[in-house]
């Protein structure tokens, strides 16, 4: 297996997604002197692809061809691919976004790999990689060892916080990939219309997540989740009952049929526990529970939990956590 590695860098209206930054520090780790080509699709503002470039990768491969700019999966996983045997690469890395999710199966094809989605650690041995990942909702952990000249890792997104990416001044280059399979490109795409957004960060991706549910009582008291959301730099979720109840759209929610996420702090407040709500988020690295109900099934796999009436605990936190960030 070839030391280098290839990774897919994603932006967003903020410039260089979270995600990607995690994965250059991944792949710095893993290809130790080898090098680093990170690539991104065309119609990624000037300002992200600028920061790629000093992020700590050795190439920034942009992929100028429209289908791309359009994010047509199948054929972005064709290009990825293309360049990656290129590159002649042993390892191509996707961060933890939905998208790099979807492309993961269609790499390990087109690119006749070996495949692990969800990976919340990774090691190398000569040619050996061995991963770690959730199985069954978080309950359990799976380790595997995958042996093979080519390997696609997706990353869990916010499990390789804090690793060195180093500083580099890597080169730009406009690369035209060949010709895609029309088979590949898919129907043309006729308009683009924003999902509803939650508050702050990105829920899928942010590392502190609060989310509520129905201890709220009505739509009208949900603003006080947000504002303790707000005050900690969160983003804001709920439960399936909130968004089935219509007080927040279904993009606020986290859970098996819902958004599946993993923090580094998950506060759950005003939710029981149900096993659909605890599938989406019981990965999450600390959890902080706050019920009125003692026995709520939520603060048995919580790490700390407050049980009392959280239309004073929620207001009081809030308050003295902006007093802290104040000073």
């Amino acid at each position: 297996m070839s030391r280098s590695v290839v990774l897919l860098a994603e932006a967003g209206p903020q410039g260089l997604h979270a995600a990607s930054r995690e994965a250059i520090g991944v792949a710095r780790l893993l290809a130790g002197d080898e090098p680093v080509v990170a690539a991104i699709f065309a119609g990624a503002s000037e300002a992200a692809t600028t920061a790629l470039s000093t992020a700590g990768v050795d190439r920034v491969v942009c992929l100028d061809s429209p289908p791309l700019a359009e994010r047509r999966g199948a054929a972005c996983a064709y290009a990825l691919a293309e360049l990656a045997r290129e590159h002649e690469a042993g390892i191509l890395l996707l961060g933890g976004t939905p998208f790099g999710r979807e492309l993961a199966g269609g790499l390990a094809v087109f690119w006749d790999a070996l495949s692990a989605t969800q990976v919340t650690e990774v090691t190398r041995a000569a040619e050996v990689l061995t991963v770690r990942r959730p199985v069954f909702g978080g309950r359990a952990s799976e380790l595997l060892e995958l042996a093979g000249p080519r390997i696609v890792l997706a990353l869990r997104p916010n499990s390789f916080g804090g690793t060195p990416l180093g500083s580099r001044n890597a080169r730009i280059e406009v690369h035209a990939p060949p010709s895609i399979p029309p088979p590949l490109l898919g129907g043309a795409r006729a308009r683009v219309r924003p999902a509803e957004s939650t508050t702050g960060p990105d829920l899928g991706t942010a590392a502190i997540v609060v989310a509520g549910g129905r201890g709220f009582k009505s739509p009208e008291n949900f603003h006080l989740l947000e504002e303790l959301a707000s005050s900690l730099g969160a983003a804001a979720g709920a439960s399936r009952a909130v968004t089935d109840a219509g007080w927040r759209p279904g993009s606020y929610q986290v859970g098996q049929t819902g958004r599946s996420v993993s923090p580094q702090l998950y506060v759950a407040v005003g939710i029981s526990g149900a096993i659909q709500h605890l599938t989406g988020m019981m990965s999450s690295r600390v959890i902080v529970a706050i019920n009125s109900d003692a026995q709520a099934p939520i603060f048995r796999i919580s790490d700390y939990g407050i049980a009392g009436d959280l239309f004073t605990i929620v207001p009081a936190l809030t308050k003295e956590i902006r007093r802290v960030r104040a000073r």
